[in-house]
Order: C-alpha cells, then sequence, then structure tokens
C-alpha cells in the first residue's frame, strides 16, 4: 500500500519537472533569439524587426523580416515554428525572398516555384543552434532574360560569440538573349566571433568558385578555378581588412584554345588604420538614421550631412592600403607581373573635404590629392618599359603616387589611353 501511495506524488513530481524543463526550454530558445537578432542589428549592416511573435511552453510561433539598414530593395521573410523539448528545441520555417516596389516595378514580375524550406536546432544546456536549409532546383524567367540555379545547401550553427557558416551552390547560369553566364559550383565558408554589442569583431570569409564561364557569339571566357578570402577584425583602436584573391587559369578559347591567358594569379593586400572608435560611432549614427527615416528610401535627406563629422574621423589615423602580393603569369603574351606597394592618406586638415560634394569633379580633386605611395614592379619585361616610354633596358619599374599623381622612374607617367 505504502508503495502504491508513492505512485502519485513521484508523478506529480515527474509532471511539474517536465512542466518546468518545458518552460525553461522555451524561456532560454526566447533569449537566444532575441539575442542572436540584437547582435545581428548591432553590426549596422542590417534592419531586423519581428513582425509576428507567439510564445508558449510547448511550441513558439513568429515571423522575422531582414532588410538592409538603410533603405529596403529587398527583404526576406523568415518565418519559424519552434517545438520545445527537454533537451533541445526543433525549429521549421520558410524563407521568402520579396522586392520593394519600385525594383519589383524596374524588374517585373519574378516568383520561384516553391518557398524554401528551412529546419534547425536549438540545444537547451549548450546554447549551441544549427539552421540548415536546402534550396531545390528552380529557374527565373523575365522579360527574356533566365536565372536557373541548379540548387543549394546552407548550415549556419554556432553559440553567441561564435558563429559558422558553410554554403554550397551548384551551378547559377544567367541568360540574356546571345549571352550567358555560368558560375559554379561554389562553396561559401564564413565565421564571425564577437563580443557584446559587436564592440569588438572578427569576421573570415572564403570563397571558392570552381569554374566561371562568360559566352557572348564572338568570344567565350573561363577561368577556373577563381578564390577570394576576407579578414575584417574590428579591436580597440582600428578595422583592419585583409583579402587574397587566387585565379588558377583565364582562357579565351575563341582566341587561342590551347595557351591560357593569364595563370597563377594571385593578389593579397590590406587596408588598416580605420579609427575603431569612428567606426562605432558611425554604426550608432546609421542604426539612428535607420530609425528617424523612411524605410522605403536610401538615405534620409541631410544623412550624409549629419554623419560627415564620424565619415571624417575615420581618416583621422591616415589609413593605410598594402598591398604585399601582385603576381601573375599570361603565357599568351609572354609577361610576368611581379609587383608590390602601399598607398596612404593625408589625414591632416580633415574638415577641409566635403563628402557631400564628392560627385563634384573639383572635390574628387581634393581627395586626390590626399593620396601619396609607391608600387615596383619587379623584372618588368622589356614591352612594358617600351609602354611607358623608359629605356629598353630598364628591368625595374617604381611608380610614385604624390599628391594623387604618379610618376614612373621619376619621369610623369605617359597618357596610355586616348
Amino acid at each position: 500500500m505504502r508503495k502504491e501511495r508513492l505512485i502519485v506524488p513521484v508523478l506529480a513530481v515527474i509532471a511539474v519537472l517536465w512542466v518546468a524543463a518545458q518552460l525553461l526550454s522555451s524561456v532560454l530558445f526566447e533569449r537566444s533569439l532575441r539575442q542572436a537578432l540584437d547582435d545581428l542589428a548591432a553590426r549596422g549592416e542590417w534592419r531586423v524587426t519581428r513582425t509576428e511573435s507567439d510564445q508558449g511552453w510547448l511550441t513558439s510561433q513568429g515571423r522575422l523580416v531582414l532588410s538592409p539598414l538603410l533603405g529596403r530593395p529587398w527583404r526576406l521573410e523568415l518565418s519559424y515554428t519552434a517545438r520545445h523539448g527537454l533537451l533541445s528545441t526543433d525549429v521549421e520555417g520558410t524563407l521568402l525572398p520579396r522586392l520593394d516596389t519600385v525594383l519589383q516595378q524596374a524588374l517585373g514580375e519574378v516568383s520561384a516555384p516553391s518557398v524554401p524550406r528551412w529546419q534547425g536546432t536549438y540545444h537547451t544546456l549548450s546554447g549551441h543552434s544549427e539552421l540548415r536549409l536546402a534550396l531545390a532546383p528552380f529557374v527565373i524567367q523575365q522579360n527574356g532574360r533566365e536565372l536557373a540555379v541548379r540548387g543549394g545547401r546552407l548550415r549556419l550553427e554556432g553559440v553567441y560569440g561564435d558563429w559558422r557558416l558553410r554554403a554550397l551552390m551548384d551551378q547559377l547560369t544567367i541568360t540574356d538573349g546571345p549571352a550567358e553566364l555560368r558560375v559554379g559550383p561554389s562553396t561559401l565558408e564564413s565565421r564571425y566571433t564577437y563580443t557584446e554589442d559587436a564592440y569588438h569583431f572578427t569576421q573570415y570569409d572564403s570563397l571558392h568558385i570552381e569554374n566561371v564561364a562568360l559566352s557572348y557569339p564572338a568570344f567565350d571566357v573561363q577561368i577556373a578555378p577563381l578564390d577570394v578570402s576576407s579578414r575584417m577584425m574590428l579591436d580597440e583602436q582600428e578595422l583592419r581588412v585583409k583579402g587574397e584573391l587566387h585565379i588558377g587559369e583565364v582562357r579565351v578559347p575563341s582566341e587561342a584554345p590551347d595557351t591560357p591567358l593569364l595563370q597563377n594569379g594571385h593578389m593579397e593586400m590590406e587596408l588598416s588604420r580605420i579609427n575603431a572608435d569612428a567606426v562605432r560611432d558611425t554604426i550608432r549614427q546609421l542604426r539612428q538614421e535607420a530609425a528617424w527615416g523612411d524605410a522605403r528610401l536610401p538615405l534620409a535627406e541631410g544623412t550624409l550631412t549629419r554623419l560627415q563629422p564620424d565619415l571624417r574621423q575615420l581618416l583621422s589615423d591616415s589609413p593605410r592600403l598594402d598591398v604585399s602580393t601582385i603576381a601573375v603569369d599570361s603565357p599568351l603574351l609572354g609577361i610576368r607581373l611581379d609587383a608590390d606597394g602601399a598607398l596612404f592618406f593625408d589625414n591632416r586638415q580633415l574638415d577641409k573635404l566635403d563628402i557631400t560634394k564628392l560627385d563634384e569633379p573639383e572635390e574628387q580633386a581634393r581627395w586626390r590629392e590626399r593620396i601619396d605611395g609607391d608600387f615596383t614592379w619587379h623584372d618588368a619585361p622589356t614591352v612594358a618599359a617600351l609602354w611607358l616610354g623608359l629605356p629598353l633596358g630598364t628591368q625595374e619599374l617604381a611608380f610614385d603616387v604624390v599628391r594623387g599623381q604618379w610618376r614612373v622612374n621619376g619621369r610623369p607617367m605617359p597618357n596610355l589611353w586616348p
């Protein structure tokens, strides 16, 4: 009898614990989602809006809208349904891309045959989340143009402060009359680590494209493979952006079917000394402008004028662009390029620069006058010296930039284009 009397209390305790675990799972999922959306908005690139939210202890539902911070040429509408469990929450939903009214009128009606669906999992104890999206093949036709995608897969996973993305895209084909561009297969890998409110962050991106082919009736161009990588880091003092480009071969089969135009291309450069506090101030001001302005407009009236002090401050530490490597061979032309150099921006009297007038030639000239630097082409071919009007025995070309004006080996740069 005593054991039978214990059954009801034990079942009651189990039920209470189960309900508490379900409720805790719901609360932690909601907190993690809200934190992720705040972190995404903190970068200053996106406008994140939560249009619907229905939180429950068994299931939760909602709808999110993601669009560029300034203006809304497009937006992503993401719906989700979360089923909370004791140790994890399973999430699924749809991803619907939309164009704004002006862009829709310009492009006409475009639509995909089905709405992409995604799935994900949130682990309650560790806070680890993962999202998976499979894109079925589809074709979009509009005014004689066609976009065909053979499909793709995307996986996003991570925890607060550390997120990873891996996307695999099959071949993408754009056709416009007789012209055709084929890209892929492609692989994108990204990692984003950050502190609260993105005060410090590091983002690494790597894109590998197996093949790029451009076809016209008169000629074809083929590039295979193509690799682009970048690393952006914001620390206490500066924002640095480092990029690399690798090109395997560039061929023009219609002109030289057996000989590459270019091969073994490699470029490496880094932009540094962008004032970190000014970056953060600019992001905050952009978010404020987005909150004040009309979401349908790219920039509210006077935005550039209000941003100008922060944008000038970005240049206060005299930014520099270091090009450590430019290397490429041209078997077809018999030329090899091996160069390096750097450019610097003069940060004195920045108040004399007016960003709002950059469309005027006089203002553009003022900005060019702030640029100095030098580049060296090592072991330059004889034909390059001939192009530049230098003695045929010249083996090294030293390019200097003085107040925006180019000189080569101490001489004014000749006009190479008519």
